[in-house]
């Protein structure tokens, strides 16, 4: 009886498993179809120029079916037609990831690079197009836009060259100026001191000048010549003895002249025959 049971509560799971999953596939295949019928729409709105109606129908579209690569593809033209770039470029990344052909991954990358060039990113537009003609080679348009994005790049980047070049040489500029400012501040500075030293010199001439002027001449002149001794005045009496002892000396003088004399004189001497 157990084992009875045990076989209809299996049987009774997989029934509801199978119903389930058949559920699930309906449901799956009815929002597919609801999908397709949204991406229609918007196809309409598309041909119409209604590029917003276009957009809200394939947002719908997706949200029933998140995989639906038509609608994600459909998407990123509305938002681009709408000069929405920025927002275009993630749908038709999701295209050329899930896209099964390499024709629909050459096309979204194409896109990609059409995006991009507006956005005047154009090291991601020259990417983007490489990436389109490795899916497919033979296609004119992106190759011609390829070397348009190449032309461009080329440009931005000298342009780039030329602002680095410009900015370093006002650099360079800066630095000079502001060394010619610090030198003409030390010249100034060196100028005042020297004014300052000159100051100095003529002030201490000034006073030299001014203590030469407040000598005494007089005190000059003796100190370069020596005052000569005034004679004393002699009483009668001293003039006298004076006189006297002149004599004196006179007298003695010519007695030792006499001697001298008579030492000098020669004395004749006869021959002893």
């Amino acid at each position: 009886m157990k084992h009875l049971q045990y076989i209809f509560m299996i049987c009774l799971m997989i029934f509801s498993s199978n119903k389930t999953f058949a559920q699930k596939e309906k449901d799956t295949i009815v929002l597919q179809r609801e999908a397709r019928a949204l991406v229609r729409k918007g196809n309409k709105l598309y041909h119409q120029q209604k590029y917003t109606d276009a957009s809200v129908s394939y947002k719908k579209a997706l949200a029933k079916n998140s995989n639906y690569d038509k609608a994600s593809y459909n998407l990123g033209n509305a938002l681009y037609q709408e000069k929405n770039y920025k927002e275009a470029v993630p749908q038709f990344e999701l295209t050329a990831k899930t896209a099964k052909d390499k024709y629909t991954k050459a096309e979204a990358y194409h896109n990609i690079g059409n995006a991009m060039m507006e956005q005047k990113q154009y090291q991601q537009a020259v990417n983007a197009f490489k990436n389109s003609l490795r899916n497919n080679p033979k296609d004119d348009e992106t190759r011609y836009n390829l070397a348009v994005a190449q032309k461009l790049l080329k440009k931005e980047q000298q342009k780039n060259k030329n602002k680095k070049n410009d900015k370093k040489d006002d650099k360079n500029k800066d630095k000079n100026k502001k060394d010619d400012k610090n030198k003409d501040k030390k010249k100034d500075k060196n100028k005042k001191g020297d004014d300052k030293d000159k100051k100095k010199k003529d002030k201490k001439k000034d006073g030299d000048k001014g203590k030469d002027k407040n000598k005494d001449p007089k005190k000059k002149d003796d100190k370069k010549q020596p005052q000569k001794p005034q004679p004393k005045k002699m009483s009668p009496q001293q003039m006298k003895q004076l006189l006297k002892s002149l004599q004196n000396e006179e007298k003695k003088t010519q007695k030792k002249m006499n001697v001298k004399k008579a030492k000098g004189k020669k004395v004749k001497r006869e021959k002893d025959w």
